[in-house]
Order: C-alpha cells, then sequence, then structure tokens
C-alpha cells in the first residue's frame, strides 16, 4: 500500500518526507496506521553515522493502531490501540530468560535493515528501503511483529504514549528493574534529557532518599528539581571526571552515592558516575559510551564498585509498560512536562531542537486529527 514516510536517503542529510509502498504483513506481524512516534536520540545518530544502513525509514518509539493482522497472530485484532517497542526474536535463551534486549539478534532485528524472515517491506519503485528498530514508525503505517505491539486501553490518547517503548522505559527501568533502590538509598542521574529525566521521577517513585541530577544547563537541572531531584549539581565548568565526581561527594558528606546513570555517552561523565560511587555502589552506563579509559584498582577494585551496561533498562516491555501507564494516571510519571510536539512535514526541526537541547523530547503527530 501507498504510505508517506520521512525517509533518510544518507548520512548528514535532512530527512525527506516522500511517498513509499509498504508490504503487507506477513504471518506473525501486523500494520498499524500511527498517531504519533517520539524521537529517541538513536534516531537522530543514525542519520549521521553507520548505525544502520540507508536509505531507511527511522522512527522507533511508535502508537498507533491496528489495521491488519497476519494469520498467525492471536493476541491482537483490527482496532486494537498499541504501543510499539524494539525487536527481538523471542526465541533464544536470552528472550526466554526475560532479556528481550539482549537478544541474540537484536543487533541484526534493529539495526541491520531487514525484518525477521530476511526480508524488506518498504520501497520506493526498485529502491527498498530499510527497517530500523523492527519499526519504521517515521510513516504513517509501519509493520512489526506481534512481540513489538503492546496492546493498551482504547481510551488512552496514543499521541503521548510512543515515547515509552524506547526512551522512558530505558530510564525508568534502569531504576524500577535493575538497581531497585531502596528508601535510604542515594541514585545521581548524570545527564537530564529524556531518559535521565525518566530515571529521576522512577527514583522519587521508589522514595529515594537523595536523587542527585547532574547537568550543564541550568533550566533543565530546574526541571529536574520539580519531578523529584533533591539536590542537583552543574558542571558545565568542571573539567575532569574527578572534578565532577568530587562535586557530587560534597553533596553525599564525602561518600559519595550508592547508584549512578550515565546517560550522556560522554566519556569523561561516564568515568565521573564510577568515581562518584561510595563504597560498594553501582554506575550503570545506558549512552553508547566509546573509549573508557580508568585505573581499575583505584576507581573499581579499592572500593570494590560495580560497572554495568543497561540496555533498554533490561524490561520486559509488555509487562512494564503497562506499569509506566498507570503510574502516569496517577501523576507519578508526569512525563508529558517533556514533550513537544511536531508535524511530520516538520521533523527536521524537531530534529535541530532535540540535538541544540531546546526540546527534551520530541513527538511526531502522523495523524493530525487522532
Amino acid at each position: 500500500m501507498e504510505i508517506a514516510a520521512a525517509v533518510a536517503h544518507d548520512f548528514n542529510q535532512p530527512l525527506k518526507v516522500e511517498e513509499a509502498e509498504l508490504d503487507q504483513p506477513k504471518n506473525d506481524e501486523v500494520m498499524v496506521k500511527l498517531v504519533a512516534t517520539g524521537m529517541c536520540h538513536a534516531d537522530i545518530i543514525a542519520t549521521q553515522f553507520q548505525m544502520t544502513p540507508l536509505p531507511a525509514v527511522l522512527g522507533h518509539e511508535g502508537a498507533g493502531i491496528i489495521e491488519q493482522v497476519g494469520t498467525g497472530v492471536t493476541n491482537l485484532k483490527v482496532g486494537d490501540h498499541v504501543i510499539l517497542t524494539v525487536a527481538s526474536c523471542g526465541e533464544c535463551d536470552q528472550c526466554l530468560a526475560g532479556h528481550p534486549a539482549e537478544c541474540r539478534r537484536v543487533n541484526e532485528l534493529n539495526f541491520g535493515g531487514y525484518y525477521q524472515d530476511g526480508t524488506k517491506r518498504l520501497h520506493q519503485g526498485d529502491q527498498e528501503l530499510g527497517n530500523y528498530f523492527g519499526q519504521s514508525s517515521f510513516a504513517t503505517h509501519a509493520i512489526v511483529n506481534k512481540r513489538s505491539a503492546i496492546k493498551v486501553d482504547p481510551d488512552l490518547d496514543l499521541k503521548w504514549y510512543g515515547p515509552l517503548g524506547c526512551g522512558l522505559n530505558t530510564g525508568a527501568s534502569a531504576i524500577l528493574n535493575v538497581f531497585q533502590p531502596d528508601i535510604g538509598d542515594s541514585v545521581a542521574v548524570f545527564g537530564t534529557g529524556a531518559v535521565g529525566l525518566a530515571a529521576i521521577m522512577a527514583a522519587k517513585m521508589r522514595n529515594v532518599q537523595q536523587i542527585i541530577a547532574v547537568d550543564i544547563h541550568d533550566n533543565r537541572l530546574e526541571l529536574a528539581k520539580s519531578l523529584g531531584a533533591t539536590t542537583v549539581v552543574n558542571s558545565r565548568y568542571l573539567k575532569s571526571a574527578d572534578e565532577i565526581a568530587e562535586a557530587v561527594k560534597q553533596v553525599t558528606n564525602g561518600y559519595g552515592v550508592k547508584y549512578t546513570l550515565d546517560t550522556t555517552a560522554v566519556s569523561m561523565v561516564s568515568l565521573a558516575a564510577v568515581k562518584s560511587l561510595d563504597i560498594m555502589g553501582t554506575a550503570g552506563l545506558v549512552g553508547a559510551t566509546q573509549e573508557l579509559k580508568m585505573n581499575f584498582t583505584a576507581d573499581m577494585l579499592a572500593d570494590n564498585r560495580r560497572l554495568m551496561a543497561i540496555t533498554q533498562g533490561d524490561s520486559i516491555p509488555q509487562l512494564f509498560l503497562p506499569q509506566l501507564i498507570e503510574a502516569h494516571k496517577k501523576g507519578q510519571f508526569p512525563f508529558e512536562k517533556l514533550v513537544k510536539f511536531y508535524s511530520l512535514a516538520d521533523i527536521n526541526q524537531a530534529m535541530a531542537e532535540s540535538l541544540d537541547g531546546s526540546v527534551i523530547k520530541p513527538i511526531i503527530m502522523i495523524d493530525e486529527n487522532a
């Protein structure tokens, strides 16, 4: 069928909203008419670096309504309202153990440009377009595997909820599912973008005693305070990991914190997250940090610290996202304070304003009448 999609033809070039052809869903897939889709940093960097083959249709925080179902789909039906999440095979040992973000085919299924059966479903004439995160939701319609479509209450206003499928899930689940801090614990979150602020809101939901937000923008730190941060540190003029860590320790009686979460993917900040830990503290990295150099004895072994990578919050989206929705309904997870809406035609503006930091979480409205 003919759809409209924002196509990434080449790196470091604007997306172009164009006509494309979308194939029909196969046995275990559904076709979703998109209402809106969040823009994640992973969408932006895919236009700059070789994360996925181009040309492609990006987008991986979609929300919409099912229009078609494959013959093997029994858990979803036409008319169901769904949030879309990342792709996994559902068959490997990691998926079966409840770790779909660590699926053994995760890179292939999310960044390889193909669906699970090795085919592509998007075309412009003879030119195939790559798929992204098993979704490609910067479009009016998307084909996804049934595992990636999470049914939600039809009374929900879908335009808000796409970002739960990736970025907000990552930050909140890192706290709630991985760290699981106790009331008396301390947590420092480095970077107050969408992922970091989701983590701060989640820490507040756990009634964590001290929640420290670290960033270089005063306006974001003020927002962090309104969302649950008890202490803020502006690291704009701090020139080393040691200086940042010392600033964190100064607000924690000199000891450091039990948990740190780095969302920046800046190597110096990632190291600061380690150095800011108390004895037996745990640092989690959720960003795509490149090279990270440290003195293992001084930075880790001496205080028995732990360093871990956290992908997608190690959540099971089908179970965790409904919990986030309930928290949002109760006012405990007010992520709407992070959002600015854009039309599909203004997608490049959304990308630019996300990059310059003036907008925390862009959401692209696909169906303006929804």
